[in-house]
C-alpha cells in the first residue's frame, strides 16, 4: 500500500495516511487501501485496539479534491464512470473515493475494540468524519477541526451528518456546519466533540500509551458495551445514512455550485455560489 501504512506494537494496530503532499486526502487508491486497513484490522482478533493517524502535522483532508477535478480514474473497477463528460459533473468521481471511505468507516463502528483517531493538524472535510466515527478523539495541542464541505458548496458525508447531531447536539452542528468555524483543539475538546487534547512533544507518546492500556483491558466486554453504545445511539442506522450521504454528495457534486467552489479552491479565491 502506497500512501496507507500499518503497523503493530503488540497488540495495538496503527494505521498510518501517509500522503502529506496532498493534505493526507483520499483518491481512489488511497481509499480503497484505507478500507483493507480498517478492514483487517478491525476483524483481527489479535489486535485489540487500533490507531488512526496522519503524517506531517496533519490528520486527513478528505477526499483528494484536484484528483477529483482532473476526472477521476475512469477505468476503477470498469464499473463506475466519472460522470464529467456527460453532465459537467463530478458526482460519480466523488462516489469512486467515497464509497470506500463509507466501508471504512462502517467497520470501525461496527468493531468489537476501540478505535482512536489521534488528531494532530487539520482534521477537515473527509478527515473531519473519520475522526468523528472512532470511539475516541485524541488531539494535539496544533490540532484543528473544520466541516469545511461548504466551501466548495458541498453537503456533509463520511458519517460527520450522522455523528455531529449524536455528539455535540443539533443547535452546536448546525453551527458548524452553516457558519464552518475552524475549531482549535481545546474549543472542541470543550464542547464535547473530541476525547483529550496533549502537547505535540509528547502526543504520539502518550497516544501510544492509551492505546496499549485499552490493548490490555477486557476487549470482549469492551466490544459488547460499545455494541450497546451504538445501539442506544441509534448506530444500527448508520450503515443506512452513509448511504443518503453518498447519494446526497453526488447529487450536489453534479450541481454547478460544486463547480464553482472546485475552480475557486483551485484557483485559491473565494467562491460566488449561485445557491
Amino acid at each position: 500500500m502506497e500512501h496507507i501504512r500499518i503497523e503493530r506494537d503488540g497488540a495495538v494496530g496503527l494505521i498510518t495516511i501517509d500522503r502529506t503532499d496532498r493534505y493526507n486526502s483520499l483518491d481512489v487508491k488511497t481509499a480503497q487501501d484505507f478500507r483493507k486497513a480498517g478492514l483487517q484490522y478491525a476483524r483481527d482478533d489479535a489486535i485489540r485496539a487500533v490507531i488512526i493517524r496522519g503524517t506531517g502535522g496533519i490528520f486527513c483532508s478528505g477526499a483528494d479534491l484536484k484528483y477529483i477535478r482532473a476526472g477521476a480514474d475512469a477505468a476503477d473497477l470498469n464499473y463506475l464512470q466519472p460522470s464529467q463528460d456527460e453532465t459537467g459533473g463530478y458526482g460519480e468521481a466523488f462516489k469512486q473515493i467515497v464509497q470506500y471511505i463509507h466501508s471504512a468507516i462502517s467497520e470501525v463502528r461496527r468493531a468489537p475494540k476501540p478505535f482512536i483517531a489521534a488528531v494532530d493538524g487539520i482534521a477537515a472535510a473527509g478527515g473531519f468524519g473519520i475522526a468523528m466515527a472512532c470511539d475516541l478523539v485524541i488531539a494535539s495541542e496544533r490540532a484543528s477541526f473544520e466541516w469545511a464541505y461548504s466551501k466548495t458548496g458541498l453537503t456533509g458525508a463520511e458519517s460527520s451528518t450522522f455523528f455531529l447531531p449524536r455528539l455535540i447536539g443539533l443547535r452546536r452542528s448546525m453551527e458548524l456546519v452553516l457558519l464552518n468555524p475552524r475549531l482549535d483543539a481545546r474549543t472542541a475538546l470543550e464542547i464535547g466533540l473530541i476525547t483529550a487534547v496533549h502537547p505535540v512533544e509528547s502526543f504520539d507518546t502518550e497516544v501510544l500509551k492509551l492505546a496499549r492500556k485499552l490493548a490490555e483491558g477486557p476487549t470482549r466486554a469492551y466490544g459488547v458495551a460499545k455494541g450497546l453504545l451504538n445501539q442506544a445511539a441509534g448506530a444500527e442506522r448508520l450503515d443506512y445514512h452513509l448511504g443518503c450521504e453518498l447519494e446526497s454528495l453526488v447529487r450536489i457534486a453534479d450541481a454547478p455550485d460544486f463547480a464553482t467552489g472546485l475552480d475557486a479552491f483551485a484557483n485559491k479565491r473565494p467562491p460566488r455560489f449561485k445557491g
